[in-house]
């Protein structure tokens, strides 16, 4: 006797049941636009931070914490496709990643869980992505007028009204030749980058290098594992469905394909911008190594044309990470305000959508006005968001749907990296938010120094 049909438990994830998932989330995209979208959410100016990860680690722990995360994250990446791929087949295609984990697991509160943790990712993202567009400004500025009056929080409110207008663009689809941009920006700046430290490491002005850790026992652990945290916020992107969401159908196995590009770029550019900031500045790396190359005292350490055009392109590198970490919550706005029914350049549709990007944007421009703390933000991010999600969801999901042999290598490696991220999450939290407080006292709302 055949079975009668199952009811879609999220009837609303149908591709035809809102704005949200039409408009935002459009499936039309090649697994090479994957690619584009994947490098710009995961490989950013954030890279540029690799140096100052490393002076919480040193040396041998930083090149074996990269490549385990680097190794981890694919993994989980690869096992989260497949299980969409795996749902798909099944019939049931998910386009957003809390209603994937939510079906999957059973439970009503995952649906609410996942939200706000890619809240917190979207959120955190979008300010650091600001904040840092507006230091690259600030940048710019005190090397073409020194003594110049306008603050940081003013190239904040800059950068925020090009955000709003960029925020326009209605679909995820539609950043695919933006987000092209921006993997050869990422490529561009790291090249820049790394030229310019390995002439700063060779010149006469080069810094004296120190590689020794904290003196305190107690400092040393929690900076090692503020550390690890960044590494996760900088591998991490907690929107994978949502990108796998663009493709067009079927979808299945064009993920990984996008994966190899992505990861094609993190080797080269990760690496590259670790070692070399690492190497030059050991102990004193700033937060942004493009510091590091430009001191408040004494000389540049690298050709002023040479690091102008690597701030510019990390400047413009930044827009398109904002735009891309946008979505989800762009996603539910539409969902929530948007009427189906209607085009989507319609007035009913457009106005709305104006209104709330323009508010959400505003919001994380404030935000990072009055929170000058880059380094610390993704180290919190990091260790509440993309751990989660990235580290533990995937495997907890493959392990749900394939429902592999409890004996077999997979689940034992999947139960193993889910219990050591836990771990690593939690101590991570502790030590970010610890930080945070500690840099609180050294700073005022509206400051123009980022904190490092």
């Amino acid at each position: 006797m055949a079975q009668l049909p199952q009811p879609d438990p999220f009837p609303e994830s149908s591709r035809d049941a809102d704005a949200g998932a039409v408009f935002v989330l459009e499936s039309k995209g090649e697994w090479w636009h994957a690619g584009f979208h994947l490098t710009t959410a995961i490989v950013g100016p954030t890279i540029l931070t690799l140096p100052y990860v490393f002076r919480g680690l040193g040396w041998g722990l930083g090149c074996m914490c990269l490549t385990v995360m680097g190794l981890v994250t694919f993994y989980s990446y690869y096992l989260m496709s497949r299980v969409l791929d795996h749902c798909e087949k099944a019939g049931h295609r998910h386009i957003r990643f809390r209603e994937l984990a939510a079906d999957v697991l059973g439970s009503g509160w995952m649906f609410y869980f996942v939200i706000f943790i890619q809240t917190a990712i979207n959120t955190g993202v979008g300010i650091g992505a600001i904040l840092l567009a507006g230091e690259c400004l600030q940048i710019m500025y005190s090397e073409l007028s020194p003594n110049g009056s306008l603050k940081l929080y003013e190239f904040i409110a800059m950068v925020t009204v090009v955000m709003i207008v960029l925020s326009q663009l209605p679909s995820f689809h539609s950043l695919r030749h933006i987000n092209f941009a921006s993997l050869l920006l990422s490529l561009g700046y790291t090249f820049l980058v790394v030229g310019a430290c390995i002439n700063a490491g060779f010149s006469r002005n080069a810094p004296p290098r120190d590689y020794t850790l904290e003196s305190s026992k107690s400092s040393k652990v929690f900076s090692a594992f503020t550390s690890i945290s960044i590494i996760a916020a900088i591998f991490g992107n907690g929107i994978l469905p949502e990108i796998q969401a663009t493709l067009a159908p079927p979808a299945t196995g064009k993920m990984v394909k996008g994966l190899i590009m992505c990861y094609s770029v993190i080797f080269v550019t990760f690496y590259s911008a670790a070692v070399s900031g690492y190497w030059v500045f050991g102990n004193k790396s700033d937060s942004n190594i493009l510091k590091s190359l430009m001191p408040d005292s004494g000389p540049s350490l690298a050709p002023t044309l040479v690091l102008g055009l690597a701030v510019v392109f990390v400047l413009l590198q930044l827009l398109a990470i904002g735009l891309v970490y946008s979505q989800v919550a762009f996603e539910i706005m539409e969902k929530n305000t948007a009427d189906i029914n209607q085009g989507m350049f319609s007035k009913r549709n457009l106005i709305p959508r104006l209104i709330f990007r323009t508010m959400y944007m505003i919001f994380c421009g404030v935000m990072a006005a009055m929170l000058p703390f880059f380094g610390d933000i993704n180290g919190v991010v990091g260790a509440i968001g993309f751990i989660p999600l990235d580290f533990i969801l995937p495997m907890l999901l493959y392990n749900m749907t394939h429902k592999p042999s409890k004996s077999s290598l997979t689940y034992l490696v999947n139960i193993t990296i889910m219990v050591v991220f836990t771990c690593a999450g939690l101590m991570g939290a502790f030590s970010s938010i610890r930080k945070l407080i500690l840099d609180a006292n050294k700073f005022k709302l509206f400051s123009s120094d980022v904190v490092d």
